[in-house]
């Protein structure tokens, strides 16, 4: 169970997104203490990560220190693997105390029967390909022959072969991963709610009996989720409270305010 109220970021991209959207980031991490029950991190936090037995990029190591700070003030943080920081280790999970996970995680989110997933290889027909190159990125014998690289030349192949564009927007606008959503829900009647990242728009939507929400790109939009027992926001990090307001929706099924 994570208490409420719930933040809820995907998609910052670090160590690509400019410096700008970095120390945004990091200044709402320093916000949360006092007003955050727990954090989720729902993947591609990083450009790249990869931990070797004695080193880390050095990309963001603010930003880890502050996800490690808020875990000492007392707030859990749960951090899902995306498709580019699926590499995680014992630096997230010991260094830093993050609840750090490659599976999806299902549980209670502020009082909301929820599942978490970034959302990477969900669409039945357009990810195809992209599952089999999955299963040999996360495969351990393919993980132990990349630590035998020089940390250097691993960040370097990794990052030269990236997908990530600065204003990518999925072709589908974010559709498939809705269907999926709609299709769990609908598959699953003791789910509440249904949360993705990886499409880079951020959704909050009544779909049928459940919700499905995500909190968007923090490396072009600086959005997040806000979620509270009787309410779901949508919201942007503007630096002051907790941002400016997106969409509202209430456990009531029927009143999405826009």
């Amino acid at each position: 169970m994570l208490p409420a109220p719930v933040y809820v970021i995907s998609d910052a991209h670090l160590g690509f997104a400019t410096r700008d959207a970095e120390r945004s980031l990091l200044r709402f991490l320093k916000h949360l203490p006092g007003r955050a029950g727990a954090l989720v991190v729902n993947g591609d936090l990083f450009e790249f990560w990869f931990e070797w037995r004695h080193v880390i990029p050095r990309t963001s190591f603010r930003v880890l220190a502050a996800l490690a700070d808020l875990r000492d003030a007392g707030i859990p943080v749960l951090m899902i693997a995306g498709n580019h920081d699926c590499w995680g280790g014992d630096v997230l999970r010991n260094d830093a105390g993050i609840m750090y996970q490659l599976d999806p995680w299902e549980g209670v989110l502020a009082g909301w029967r929820a599942r978490i997933d970034h959302g990477d290889g969900l669409r039945l027909h357009e990810d195809r390909t992209y599952r089999l190159l999955r299963r040999v990125l996360r495969n351990r014998l393919s993980i132990a022959l990349f630590r035998w690289l020089h940390p250097d030349l691993g960040t370097a192949l990794a990052s030269g072969t990236s997908t990530t564009s600065r204003n990518y927007q999925p072709r589908d606008g974010g559709a498939g991963l809705r269907r999926v959503a709609e299709t769990q829900l609908g598959a699953r009647p003791e789910l509440d709610l249904v949360v993705f990242a990886h499409s880079h728009i951020a959704a909050l939507e009544q779909t049928g009996r459940g919700v499905y929400a995500n909190a968007g790109a923090w490396l072009d939009g600086a959005t997040f989720l806000r979620i509270t027992p009787d309410r779901i926001e949508l919201r942007r990090w503007d630096g002051s409270n907790d941002g400016a307001e997106l969409r509202v929706l209430d456990r009531r099924p029927t009143s999405l305010h826009l």
